[in-house]
């Protein structure tokens, strides 16, 4: 049965390990190999952006590197591959509990007003790397500082976090997770070198997935039908099948397409994503609301539609500043949902 030691975040979902705790990293093997190749011969780079979708494994890879960077300090003697972390080591376990003195991780943190967590990685989070990097390192070996994800930067954080990257120490790696890089400084792209992992294949996706409960479902066609709709991400596929994801995209999809808005449906919407409990479900249905947007700019701009393929775009900035704000001021979400869905509604009938 899954013991979970690593800290609660704010992406955390029931059952299913934190990066920092899971030992499996399905997939991306190329992506290892050439981590740990470059580490051997002395030439890993000072800043990694690991940029790919969302819930693919991204940060799972970030820890792994950390593990494998503390548990072979000396280059020259590490391993071709990358170390699979061992569960029952005191270095796994520092690692995965947040108390190991050579890794920060950096992500959003706790909001003490509303008692869940803060909507960026602020610039306070973003100043401990100083404090973190004047310390010596305990044996010598590597310090890791992992932003995850470094999408969700306000200005001032990215800025200071671009000091740190363009003076770092030595034996010093920072590893950057973004589900979407070009949201990034360029001057913080440019001091990284990235490293794209691709969505998982479907039987990749299912190996994932056959470690929590509940298992994928059994039958070929379902296996396919959520293989597509998750798009090769485990934390979408989770979402989908055990936090209501499925019935809430197909939900807002079928009023926001509608001739005329279904007021009453819209009502049932909203008071499913804006419940007090229903934290993850209205993350779902906001990032649903930007895909949306998103698949809608792409397919226009395809066309050659520019007028709507640039509404589309305006309306995916305004909509995230709307999230943003909602998260930042406890704002009600019972309106802010009901106003994403007639923003989006007014963009497709334009």
């Amino acid at each position: 049965m899954f013991e979970r030691i690593a800290p609660e975040q704010h992406d955390t979902l029931d059952g299913v390990p934190e990066p920092s705790e899971n030992p499996h990293l399905v997939g991306h093997g190329e992506a290892a190999s050439m981590l740990a190749a470059a580490y051997r011969a002395g030439k890993l780079p000072h800043a990694l952006l690991l940029a790919g979708p969302l819930g693919v494994g991204k940060a799972t890879l970030a820890f792994h590197l950390a593990y494998h960077l503390l548990k072979f300090p000396r280059y020259e003697s590490a391993p071709a591959e990358l170390a699979a972390p061992d569960p029952e080591s005191p270095l796994f376990r520092q690692i995965a509990i947040g108390a190991h003195p050579s890794v920060l991780h950096l992500t959003r943190p706790a909001n003490e007003k509303t008692k869940g967590f803060k909507t960026v990685v602020t610039v306070d989070e973003i100043r401990r790397v100083s404090r973190f990097l004047s310390m010596t390192s305990h044996d010598g070996g590597y310090r890791v500082v992992i932003v995850d994800p470094a999408d969700d930067m306000n200005v001032s954080a990215a800025n200071a976090l671009l000091k740190n990257l363009e003076e770092p120490p030595s034996r010093t790696v920072f590893i950057l997770i973004s589900h979407s890089p070009g949201r990034l400084l360029p001057t913080i792209r440019s001091r990284c070198q990235m490293v794209r992992l691709l969505p998982l294949a479907d039987n990749d996706l299912m190996e994932a997935l056959g470690g929590l409960e509940p298992p994928p479902p059994p039958d070929e066609a379902s296996r396919r039908a959520l293989a597509e709709r998750a798009g090769g991400s485990v934390r979408m596929a989770v979402l989908l099948t055990q936090y209501g994801g499925l019935e809430i995209a197909e939900a807002t999809d079928a009023i926001v397409r509608g001739q005329n808005l279904d007021v009453a449906a819209a009502h049932r919407i909203a008071d499913a994503v804006a419940g007090r409990d229903s934290a993850i479900q209205f993350d779902i249905f906001n990032r649903h609301v930007l895909d949306m947007l998103v698949e809608a700019a792409s397919a226009a701009a395809l066309r050659g539609d520019a007028t709507l393929a640039n509404r589309c775009s305006q309306n995916w900035e305004e909509s995230r500043v709307a999230i943003e704000e909602t998260g930042t001021y406890n704002l009600d979400r019972k309106q802010h949902a009901l106003n994403m869905i007639l923003r989006l509604q007014d963009t497709f009938r334009m």
